[in-house]
């Protein structure tokens, strides 16, 4: 017995030290992030002084912000990435108000990788109708929460409003401001003098601050791909688990479980391409995966929380505002669209005509997808500049 005991005690000994050192990893990653934000808002300082307002003239439409945000997320496939880098351009100088748009269109963005994950029951007509729905409702969600709140908050300004109270809330106290931008600033010092260091050859202020800009979008790019990968390594088991005991367990189950498996592996993305094939395959039906899918535009707001914490001194409030105001967004979107029954039925039965018309001709799989995240958004920004 203690020979077969010693046996199998360094497998459980070596799993257990593989994932403290994953947890260990995912802490020096999360501190990199921070780390990375703080280098982008310095790098705009740098480079553009106080001239931030007019460096993004061009994104003072609302629109071209919205397309602008879409397309940078569709491409990159990462709502989380660039919130954290509109994080940092608002620390950096960048309005609020312009960065408004440029949030909604990443939480369009993102929703590109789970329709591509339906391709792959393409071969089987019902099920790349069921797969194609359940990818497309997330879609069709996010696109009515803009179509709804945008025009809103250009009129009276409820997200705004409402994120600049909830971050008065979190930083507005000057002591307690005072105190953990202390922290903050001490702890990201090294890191912060290191990255600055690395640019300080160069000539003038403004090369040296977009260098930084561009060191903290290819870090931020590396940080986020890689924490998702060590988080789904160490969470995925556990987050499939939670998928299973949750959805379809009622509305407010299937938002709690997407919330929480979303925060779990860190992706919208990734969460939304697991739940995909299970309801291609008849495992859940769209109804039961709708609010789920929603819980995942909530969890997704958490890297962007984290990513403000990074910004001390003057700006800290307003990256704190934009995080917010990403997290009313999602929150708000819920509330008046599942809230109301005929909006509640909207994106189910906007994804299911396009499942059925897609399954009929794939050629509207391909219009739709490079219609809606590139073509579209691409002409509309060059009609704006014209």
């Amino acid at each position: 017995m203690s020979a077969q005991s010693e046996a199998i005690q360094p497998p459980q000994a070596g799993a257990a030290s593989r994932q403290w050192v994953s947890w260990v990893l995912v802490v020096a990653l999360i501190y990199l992030l921070l780390a990375a934000v703080g280098a982008i808002g310095d790098g705009f300082k740098v480079a553009t002084g106080d001239n931030a307002r007019e460096l993004f003239a061009f994104a003072t439409n609302p629109l071209v912000g919205l397309m602008i945000g879409l397309v940078a997320t569709a491409l990159i496939q990462s709502s989380s990435t660039v919130s954290s880098i509109i994080v940092g351009m608002v620390a950096g100088g960048l309005p609020v108000s312009i960065a408004i748009p440029l949030i909604m269109g990443a939480n369009i963005g993102t929703s590109l990788t789970s329709t591509i994950v339906s391709l792959g029951h393409v071969r089987n007509g019902a099920e790349f109708r069921r797969a194609f729905s359940a990818a497309t409702v997330h879609d069709a969600f996010n696109i009515l929460a803009v179509l709804i709140l945008l025009p809103l908050e250009i009129v009276f300004h409820p997200l705004q409003i409402g994120a600049e109270a909830l971050a008065g809330l979190f930083v507005g106290d000057a002591s307690v401001d005072m105190k953990s931008a202390n922290f903050m600033k001490i702890l990201l010092a090294p890191a912060s003098d290191l990255l600055s260091a690395s640019t300080s050859w160069l000539p003038g202020t403004l090369w040296p601050g977009i260098a930084l800009i561009v060191i903290g979008i290819a870090l931020i790019l590396f940080v986020v791909s890689a924490i998702g990968k060590v988080l789904r390594k160490v969470m995925v088991g556990r987050a499939q688990r939670i998928m299973h005991a949750s959805v379809g367990r009622g509305p407010i189950s299937g938002m709690a479980s997407g919330t929480a498996v979303t925060v779990l592996v860190q992706s919208s993305s990734t969460t939304t391409s697991l739940i995909v094939p299970l309801a291609g395959t008849g495992l859940f039906t769209l109804k039961q995966i709708y609010p789920f899918t929603l819980g995942t535009n909530i969890g997704t707001c958490i890297t962007a929380l984290l990513a403000a914490t990074a910004i001390t001194g003057p700006t800290a409030e307003l990256a704190m505002q934009i995080a917010m105001v990403h997290l009313l967004f999602n929150v708000l979107g819920i509330l008046v669209i599942y809230g109301i029954p005929f909006l509640r039925r909207l994106p189910p039965l906007m994804a299911e005509t396009l499942a059925e018309l897609a399954q009929k001709n794939k050629l509207y799989v391909v219009a739709y997808m490079g219609g809606l995240f590139f073509v579209l958004p691409l002409v509309m920004i060059g009609i704006s500049q014209i």
